[in-house]
C-alpha cells in the first residue's frame, strides 16, 4: 500500500511535467511517413551467429521453460502483470513522444499513464481504453533516432540481449539516462528516489517483460523456427521489419510472418 501510494506520487509529479507539453502542440502534429530499408550491413556476422547459437541454447534450457512455467498461471494474473509492465514503459513512450515531435501522442501517453496508475491499480486493469486514450504502442529512443533520420548501421546479435542494430543498441544506452522509470528506481538523489524503490525494482519488471513476451510468443517461435531455412536470416529480417514499422508509425504487415501471429517485440 505505501509503494502504491509513492508511485501514484510519482505519477502526478510526472503528469505535472509534461501534459502541459504534451498537449500545447497537440493540435499542429503530423505523422511522419518515410521508406525504410528492410536490410542492414552485416559487419559481424561470425560473431552475431556465434551469439545466435548461444541465445537459443541459452533460450532452450532457460527461458523457454521459464516462459512454460509462467503459462501455467491464471491468466487474469499474466494479463494484469503484462498490463502493469506495459504501462511502466510509458514512462520511457512520453519522452520520446515529445522528442519526435508527437505532442498529441505524449498527451495521451500521459493520460494513460495517469489514469492506469491510479484508477487501474499500477496499471493491472486499462481503464484509460474506455475512457477515450487508446494504446498507441510504445517508444524508445532507438526509434526517435530513426525519426531523425539516423541509419539503422549495423546489424548484430548480442548474448542474451539478442538483435540490435548500431541505432537501436544507442538507444538501449540513452536508457541509463532518459529513462524516468530507470531513473527512478536507480537515482542515488534521496529526494527522488530513496526509500521509494530499488535498483531491483528496474531488473524486476525488464525481466518480467522478457518473459511475458517469450511466454505469448512460444508458439510463433516454434513455427518460426520450423519453416525457416535459415533461422537466423529470418529472425534478422522479422527484427528489421518490425522496428522499421514502428518508426514510421505503419500499419503494414511484417513480411516474415503474418503480424496477428506475434506479440509486440519489445527491445528496450
Amino acid at each position: 500500500v505505501n509503494r502504491m501510494k509513492k508511485l501514484i506520487a510519482a505519477t502526478v509529479t510526472v503528469f505535472l511535467l509534461w501534459a502541459s507539453v504534451a498537449y500545447a502542440g497537440s493540435t499542429g502534429s503530423e505523422k511522419l511517413k518515410k521508406s525504410f530499408s528492410s536490410s542492414a550491413n552485416e559487419c559481424f556476422e561470425g560473431f552475431s551467429r556465434a551469439m545466435f547459437s548461444f541465445n537459443q541454447a541459452v533460450d532452450t534450457t532457460i527461458f523457454e521453460p521459464i516462459a512454460k512455467g509462467y503459462r501455467v498461471l491464471p491468466m487474469v494474473i499474466r494479463n494484469g502483470s503484462s498490463n502493469v509492465m506495459h504501462n511502466i514503459s510509458n514512462l520511457l513512450t512520453i519522452p520520446n513522444n515529445i522528442l519526435q515531435g508527437d505532442f498529441a501522442g505524449a498527451g495521451n501517453t500521459v493520460a494513460r499513464f495517469a489514469i492506469n496508475t491510479t484508477v487501474g491499480i499500477l496499471g493491472f486493469f486499462d481503464p484509460a481504453e474506455k475512457m477515450g486514450f487508446p494504446d498507441k504502442g510504445k517508444e524508445d529512443y532507438g526509434q526517435t533516432l530513426g525519426v531523425w533520420g539516423t541509419g539503422s548501421g549495423c546489424y548484430f546479435v548480442l548474448p542474451i540481449l539478442g538483435p540490435t542494430t548500431v541505432r537501436d543498441f544507442t538507444g538501449t544506452i540513452a536508457n541509463l539516462w532518459g529513462d524516468p522509470w530507470y531513473n527512478m528506481t536507480t537515482a542515488s538523489d534521496p529526494m527522488i528516489a530513496d526509500g521509494m524503490f530499488e535498483d531491483s525494482d528496474y531488473w524486476i519488471s525488464r525481466g518480467t517483460s522478457s518473459v511475458d513476451f517469450r511466454a505469448k510468443n512460444i508458439e510463433s517461435f516454434d513455427s518460426l523456427e520450423k519453416n525457416s531455412i535459415d533461422l537466423y536470416a529470418s529472425i534478422k529480417s522479422l527484427y528489421l521489419q518490425n522496428r522499421n514499422k514502428k518508426i514510421s508509425n505503419s500499419d503494414t504487415i511484417v513480411e516474415t510472418q503474418d503480424e496477428s501471429d506475434w506479440e509486440e517485440i519489445d527491445t528496450n
